[in-house]
């Protein structure tokens, strides 16, 4: 089982940054890849980036690439993810997911937190 917990939303004027984190409790993180997802009123669920607990590989989204980086921090067994250069369209509930590496389904999320940029 795998419990995730998501914090760091807010409002944020567009420009602006935000660090999200996603605290994982597992007793096998390395067995896990953790993902951010993001969610947009009317919009479905979409990937935004991923991290492989063991190693340490990303992979993005388009739409975020360069302006998001996503991080892990083995001690604290926390996920961030840093939001650079904000824009309205990035509004959207964010939610970490987590899946075991030989699968491709989500199968653990949080709860979500909300970040909302004005314009």
């Amino acid at each position: 089982q795998v419990q995730l917990v998501e914090s760091g939303g807010g409002l944020v004027q567009a420009g602006g940054s935000l660090r999200l984190s996603c605290a994982v409790s597992t007793r096998t993180l390395s067995n896990y890849a953790i993902a951010w997802f993001r969610q947009a009123p009317g919009k479905e669920r979409e990937f935004v980036a991923r991290v492989m607990w063991v190693g340490g590989n990303t992979t993005y989204a388009d739409s975020v690439k360069g302006r998001c980086t996503i991080s892990r921090d083995n001690a604290k067994n926390t996920v961030y993810l840093q939001m650079n250069s904000l824009k309205p369209e990035d509004t959207a509930v964010y939610y970490c997911g987590a899946r075991r590496i030989i699968t491709t389904r989500y199968d653990y999320w949080g709860q979500g937190t909300q970040v909302t940029v004005s314009s």
